[in-house]
């Protein structure tokens, strides 16, 4: 959690941060190694690409688009996903089955395939890459309401409020849905990093965020053609795709573990 937190504090002070313009070019600095390396620069930290751009500057302000993307995939897909959550659990029957088969048929397919198929539907960029991840998504979320939904439906307080009369609408989210937060915390952090790793694959595809957008994604894929002989233009931004969604998932792991009783009773 303190490295997310430090992670997205240099994507907030990306601009303060970076020493360079991540899309300035310097024509005579091309593949300019790390500083560490004897032919490095100290005024390129982390080295340039082939175009000359400060490899450090696009990794900051890449910070700031992927954590943009995850966040705004997460708030998407988690708010239709608890939605339709709700109201297959509360309501079953017809309700259940359709929104049940529709996310079945969302889970049988690959999640980045899935995700290509919208996005050449809709067209490359950033903003249909941030729709397309959000509706690969939405499974996980609704699944995860619809369960808690259900398991929440049997306890006295909502049989309680059924009895005075309470609303559909009062009793999904005045009731239950306060009571079932918590698994879907849990699943917002996780998704965070499943949004990350599919936005960098459709960036490193071309079908995401576009070029010369500072992108991760959109950087391993500028990077391949000097794999050999530049290995560091490949190593950092794919160092920094690993790191940045290790951490979600072990702070996802360590969210479960404190917030479920039976995992904390161990």
């Amino acid at each position: 959690m303190l490295f997310i937190l430090l992670v997205a504090l240099i994507a907030i002070l990306a601009p303060l941060l970076a020493p360079h313009n991540p899309t300035q070019l310097f024509t005579d600095t091309l593949r300019l190694p790390p500083a560490w390396n004897p032919l490095g620069n100290a005024n390129f930290l982390l080295g340039s690409d082939d175009l000359g751009r400060d490899t450090l500057s696009r990794l900051i302000h890449g910070a700031r688009i992927s954590l943009g993307i995850g966040f705004t995939v997460v708030t998407i897909s988690g708010l239709v996903g608890s939605i339709m959550g709700l109201l297959a659990g509360y309501f079953g029957g017809t309700i259940d089955r359709v929104i049940s088969g529709a996310i079945d048929m969302l889970m049988a397919l690959p999640s980045v395939l899935l995700a290509i198929v919208i996005i050449s539907v809709l067209g490359p960029g950033v903003t249909n890459a941030v729709i397309a991840v959000s509706f690969v998504a939405l499974p996980g979320f609704t699944r995860i309401m619809r369960s808690a939904g259900i398991e929440e439906m049997g306890k006295e307080y909502v049989v309680a409020a059924q009895a005075i009369g309470a609303s559909h609408l009062r009793i999904m989210f005045k009731e239950i849905l306060p009571n079932s937060l918590s698994p879907m915390i849990v699943q917002a952090s996780l998704g965070f990093s499943d949004a990350i790793l599919n936005s960098a694959a459709l960036g490193f595809l071309g079908l995401g965020v576009q070029a010369p957008a500072p992108e991760w994604g959109v950087m391993l894929s500028d990077a391949r053609p000097f794999i050999e002989s530049s290995p560091w233009m490949v190593t950092l931004p794919g160092l920094s795709i690993l790191l940045v969604v290790l951490a979600f998932n072990l702070m996802g792991n360590g969210l479960r573990d404190s917030l479920d009783p039976k995992l904390r009773q161990r």
